[in-house]
């Protein structure tokens, strides 16, 4: 099939027997009409349509090795600094489209399975058939052009002791059986986000395993269909009130629910399974494959988008009322400027000093990418201190919709004027820049970037650790000892 339409993605999801708890509902399917998730079906849906339009098809898709399709270019195995280029490219094309509000849009989880496809000699160091289906699975998803989203972390009860330990051992997802056509498995995972509205759970290692025979039954990656039987999500309490687009331009959009997921006895195929009780190819499983560096890639080209969105956002507002002549209003315009151009200039180094890694696939230099993911958690929750700055009071004078068009339009348009904007254009920017800082959507998305990755601690300790000091140290070494 290939590259596919906004209307096939969404006739494929209403096809699906999705079982989503919600807000109250409880949900059997039906799951692109219920208004918790409406709206970023439909921008998913744009994204699709993106696809297959006369501006961006020969951006976002490329010619299926194997049938000549187009299909879309986030599975496209990079052999050169051009293909990686490439990719970028169809990457930005997404990410401006939603101003990177959308952090689970289908390139982030293709560009991983595109690397882990290309290492299935790693994964058949188990069983040779474990190879196998990985790459099998890759291509079934290139061809059908699935969603997909994925789950990690077990729940949240007692991080003082492992996942494998806590609740006895029955909490966190796990196998409790086999048979002869694959595994059953049992409990629960955090945090799938779009998990309702996509179309297969990836289901991977995530915490560090400790390699006994009692981590096993936790040592795992597979994937399902989001409607597999025994499979349901606990779904957050939507972020947005169902009003318009000029009351909510941002989560009326954008807004991405995250989940729990619950195993009841899901039976998974053994051709639907990658890695099986083994403990160390799961602690390797994202660093070894070179599907964090890829994941990274595509991320790092989202948050730039994000950045650019704030700093037009920015600039909008100054303007807007008069502000960007003073000096401080500049210094932190410079800052989120200063942001944009190192969110490129990483993206640039990693690029230009990619390398093929063990199974020949051109990657970018890891050391770029893993400053930026390491760096942008932190540096990205000014945007909205700034924003709130900036428009100060504005953002709890704002009239609705119905009022701005309404019994009010005289007084918005006499006394929420700004400098060269009219009262109604004002108050659609200032509901922008409420959306973007204050909403709880815009929590929502600091949390979000700020624990992206994992925890910014252990991701510090990671990066001091997996860095390569040695040179810098030998320079101060020698001079101590120059005459």
């Amino acid at each position: 099939m290939g590259a596919r339409s906004g209307q096939q993605y969404v006739d494929g999801l209403a096809q699906r027997r999705t079982r989503v708890q919600i807000d109250g509902d409880t949900l059997t399917g039906g799951v692109h009409e219920h208004p918790a998730f409406a709206g970023a079906v439909r921008s998913y849906a744009e994204l699709f349509d993106m696809q297959v339009s006369p501006e961006f098809r020969d951006v976002l898709t490329y010619p299926s090795p194997t049938t000549g399709d187009p299909v879309a270019t986030a599975f496209l195995v990079p052999r050169d600094v051009g293909d990686l280029t490439r990719r970028r490219e169809a990457f930005t094309a997404w990410a401006r489209h939603s101003f990177g509000m959308l952090g689970r849009t289908g390139d982030y989880l293709n560009s991983s399975l595109m690397a882990l496809s290309q290492a299935k000699s790693w994964f058949g160091q188990t069983d040779p058939a474990f190879g196998e289906n990985i790459e099998r699975y890759y291509e079934k998803v290139r061809e059908e052009d699935l969603l997909l989203t994925h789950t990690l972390i077990p729940p949240q009860v007692n991080r003082s002791v492992s996942g494998s330990q806590q609740g006895g051992g029955s909490l966190t997802a796990h196998v409790v059986r086999e048979d002869d056509n694959g595994i059953v498995v049992r409990g629960a995972r955090m945090l799938a986000t779009i998990a309702p509205i996509a179309d297969e759970l990836l289901v991977f290692p995530s915490t560090v395993l400790r390699g006994t025979p009692e981590d096993e039954p936790y040592s795992f990656a597979f994937a399902v269909p989001t409607d597999a039987p025994g499979l349901r999500f606990l779904a957050r309490q939507p972020l947005h009130t169902n009003r318009s687009t000029f009351d909510e331009p941002l989560a009326s959009r954008f807004e991405e629910s995250d989940a729990v997921v619950i195993f009841d006895d899901v039976h998974v195929p053994y051709e639907r399974v990658f890695v099986l009780r083994d403990p160390e190819l799961c602690n390797g499983f994202y660093s070894r494959t070179g599907a964090t560096t890829h994941m990274t890639h595509q991320v790092a080209t989202r948050t730039l988008a994000k950045s650019e969105f704030f700093l037009g956002l920015l600039s909008e507002l100054a303007e807007s009322i008069g502000i960007e002549g003073f000096q401080h209003i500049q210094q932190d315009l410079a800052e989120v400027i200063n942001i944009v151009e190192i969110g490129k200039a990483l993206l640039q180094s990693a690029e230009s000093q990619a390398a093929d890694n063990e199974f020949g696939v051109c990657t970018p230099k890891w050391e770029p990418l893993n400053t930026a993911r390491n760096w942008y958690p932190t540096v990205s929750q000014r945007f909205p201190a700034i924003v709130r700055k900036f428009a100060a009071s504005g953002l709890m004078g704002l009239p609705g919709e119905q009022d701005v068009f309404g019994a009010a339009a005289a007084d918005v348009e006499t006394y929420l004027q700004g400098k060269a904007i009219d009262g109604p254009d004002r108050v659609r920017l200032f509901k922008l820049a409420f959306d973007a800082s204050s909403s709880s959507f815009a929590g929502r998305q600091a949390l979000y970037e700020h624990f992206f990755f994992g925890d910014p601690v252990r991701m510090a300790g990671a990066l001091v650790n997996g860095y390569d000091r040695s040179e810098p140290r030998k320079r101060i070494q020698e001079f101590l000892h120059r005459g």
